[in-house]
């Protein structure tokens, strides 16, 4: 099961997570996201345990519960929403009127 870990402090680290979430169970993938320009946290994280029951009582024990100053946020992940291209549809694009 991948969980939601947000209003993370930014000087939280994966470790801290691991450690946090090991006292419920076994933890497979923890995943800080952070910001692709200037490498510090965005604040939340995904961690994953296979283990339904463990996740779920990782969950409950650690929603509402402080880390490094900061209330944790701690809940089931949702799929990630699909978003459309950046540079729109694609394909290629033919310019006739340039060929000589």
């Amino acid at each position: 099961m991948k969980m939601y870990v947000g209003n993370l402090s930014f000087e939280t680290i994966e470790n801290d997570l691991q450690d946090l979430f090991e006292q419920h169970g076994t933890v497979n993938e923890v995943h800080l996201m952070t910001d692709r320009f200037t490498a510090k946290s965005r604040g939340f994280a995904f961690v994953t345990m296979n283990d339904g029951a463990q996740a779920n009582a990782a969950m409950s024990a650690l929603n509402g519960r402080e880390l490094n100053g900061r209330t944790l946020t701690v809940n089931e992940a949702r799929p990630r929403e699909q978003r459309p291209s950046p540079y729109g549809g694609g394909g290629s694009r033919s310019f006739a009127g340039n060929r000589r």
